[in-house]
């Protein structure tokens, strides 16, 4: 089950606010200008499988999205106990960062958490399979594969540099 824990930067353990149903997951995301939805897909698709095994299973979908959203480049990260060597290419989602374009993220199998960082509030969302999460250019945010990682993502970029400020 998907879920949005919003909390306070300086109480990370208490959380103002829990919801679990995508409407309004939705409608909270909304009004920061995030993207979320959950996209039906009846594609089956394993943990640990090749960026082209994945691109080339979701390439009906992936053309319309990239089109839809304006995205110029894609990257997967695909992950299971036996692929554990890819949890380094995720290092680098699990540091703060801004991007200079809008940045969807896909979730095809498995659990992945996104968090936002928006004035002094954090938006934790677990998204779960055929969640999908646009998180706008500019915005910092961070992912987290968890301590046991299986998961098949893709990240859609409409600009992929990194944001200096």
């Amino acid at each position: 089950m998907s879920r949005l824990t919003v909390y306070h930067q300086s109480t990370p353990d208490i959380p103002n606010k829990v919801l679990s149903h995508v409407e309004d997951i939705a409608a909270t995301l909304a009004e920061l200008g995030v993207t979320f939805e959950r996209a039906e897909s009846t594609l089956p698709v394993q943990a640990g499988a090749s960026q082209e095994e994945v691109v080339a299973a979701y390439r009906a979908e992936v053309d319309v999205w990239m089109g839809q959203g304006g995205y110029l480049e894609l990257d997967v990260l695909s992950i299971d106990e036996d692929h554990l060597g890819a949890v380094q290419v995720a290092d680098g989602w699990q540091r703060e960062h801004r991007l200079q374009g809008d940045c969807a993220i896909c979730l095809l199998a498995g659990r992945l958490s996104v968090s936002l960082h928006v004035a002094d509030y954090m938006y934790t969302v677990l998204c779960e399979r055929n969640d999908r999460l646009v998180v706008p250019a500019g915005m910092p945010h961070w992912l987290d594969v968890g301590e046991r990682p299986r998961l098949v993502a893709l990240r859609l970029f409409a600009d992929p540099r990194p944001l200096n400020l």
